[in-house]
């Protein structure tokens, strides 16, 4: 009879191109997947309805995936330090699996888990990275340091050698009845039962096939005028993958083999710098992952010594104008009410909306960054730590100081106000020179309800500027 192998999912809900669940197959046909609804996550305060509906989406699929090649996924529910070793006790399992995570609270929780195990003398496989094409330590500056800058980071990173995606699990055996039978298993509850509400269409439908789908019409249709389009927000021009990269519905490999291929079959110089955008795309989400890596407590604060007590003034009126999308700048409201309303925001919107959270509210990034985190369906710890402090000027930039004119990024990337006028309908009549500039004359507000600006971009921009100079002054 085979050994049992458990494996336990995490961020990597899929079967196929997973390092961690193709190293359990090639040791044993009889691998069982399980993952634990963990209420230190659940019940934490930046945690987004429709990212909870996305992930339950995805643990659908990977059920029926497991059931499609004779094994199965178990759910279980409550602190993972306990519920992991008690059903690999229970099953008599030789050894749990799992692929390693960058972020504070998962390393954390993995070595209590794992302590645990070895208490109950179950062995532990744990050395795979499935998230990411290189490991935190794997690319390193000359003198054998983690980066903090991007630009050397990439050039490092895009000649190193890259894995090819992993074989799929086949062929796999599932429980006895009698094992099954021994487990505290539920059946994977809805979102409503985990107290979430969320009723709007996601972004991407969940699941491996959908990302699978989406991944190969992406490659072989919009990436190679990506970098042409990215930046529109009033087009469909990006992949639309990250809740699928944050939740690993898709194997970074064969994302990066379908990025590969495309560059390969590019025609011209244009399509092939389209391509490469792309591809550096996917080296800043892992420049992110080793920087949370290397440097944890970015978690909680700036990377930046002059932002760890900048002189914010945090109004909370000023705050809920932003959240609500009631700031009296257009190209602001439209992002935000984007974000409300569907879960997800243009990248280009969001370091738009992020830069005047900081620059013109002059209010503390980490306010947007939880925000952002209670909203999105993509919300991701490292990226949208990284994307914040990269906004707010607090992080790893070598061009500390950046301040978005809301009005510029409109003109420059809605010229047309279509993106605006989508989501403000209230103002949809408004002449397009005054949606895009902002200077909204009050007989146009008058009776629509939208709301006079909080604040002089102007103003602020040398208010936030003098703070700025005041600040490094201190540390010099």
């Amino acid at each position: 009879m085979a050994d049992l192998i458990l494996f336990w999912h995490r961020r990597d809900l899929r079967i196929s191109d997973n390092l961690g669940l193709a190293a359990a197959r090639e040791r044993s046909p009889k691998v069982v997947g399980v993952f634990c609804l963990d209420p230190g996550i659940l019940n934490g305060d930046d945690v987004a309805p429709a990212r909870v509906v996305y992930m339950l989406g995805c643990l659908a699929q990977l059920q029926a995936r497991y059931r499609s090649v004779g094994s199965e996924l178990l759910i279980l529910q409550g602190n993972p330090v306990q519920q992991i070793p008690r059903a690999a006790s229970a099953l008599r399992a030789v050894a749990v699996h799992w692929n390693r995570d960058v972020e504070p609270y998962s390393r954390q929780r993995d070595n209590a888990v794992a302590e645990a195990l070895g208490e109950k003398g179950i062995e532990i496989r744990t050395k795979t990275w499935d998230q990411l094409l290189h490991a935190p330590g794997d690319v390193l500056t000359g003198a054998g340091k983690p980066y903090t800058v991007y630009g050397p980071f990439w050039r490092n990173w895009q000649k190193s050698p890259k894995l090819a995606p992993v074989e799929t699990l086949h062929d796999a055996v599932g429980l006895s009845d009698a094992e099954r039978d021994g487990v505290d298993a539920i059946p994977l509850p809805t979102a409503k039962d985990l107290g979430f509400v969320w009723q709007v269409p996601l972004p991407l439908e969940p699941g491996e096939l959908a990302a699978q789908a989406q991944l190969a019409s992406f490659g072989q249709q919009a990436m190679e005028a990506y970098d042409d389009q990215r930046n529109f927000p009033a087009v469909i021009g990006t992949s639309l993958l990250s809740a699928a990269l944050k939740f690993g519905a898709v194997g970074i490999r064969e994302v990066w083999q379908t990025a590969t291929v495309a560059y390969e079959q590019c025609r011209s110089d244009e399509g092939r710098a389209n391509v490469q955008t792309w591809m550096q795309e996917l080296a800043w989400r892992e420049f992110y992952q080793h920087v949370m890596y290397f440097f944890p407590e970015l978690a909680d604060g700036p990377y930046r010594a002059a932002w760890k007590d900048f002189p914010w003034d945090n109004s909370e009126t000023l705050f809920e104008a932003w959240c609500a999308g009631r700031t009296g700048y257009p190209i602001v409201d439209a992002a935000m009410r984007q974000l409300n309303e569907t879960g997800w925001m243009h990248n280009r919107c969001r370091m738009i909306v992020a830069s005047f959270l900081t620059k013109d509210l002059i209010i503390d990034w980490r306010w947007g960054e939880k925000y952002f985190m209670q909203k999105l369906v993509d919300g991701d710890l490292s990226a949208n730590n990284g994307g914040w402090q990269w906004s707010a000027s607090s992080g790893m930039d070598p061009k500390p100081l950046r301040i978005f004119n809301p009005a510029s990024q409109a003109k420059k990337f809605d010229a047309d106000a279509e993106y605006i006028r989508q989501w403000l309908p209230e103002i949809r009549r408004v002449d397009t020179g005054a949606l895009v500039s902002g200077k909204i004359s009050p007989l146009d507000v008058e009776g629509t309800g939208y709301a006079a600006p909080v604040v002089d971009h102007k103003k602020q921009q040398a208010l936030f500027k003098e703070l700025y100079k005041q600040q490094k002054a201190k540390l010099q």
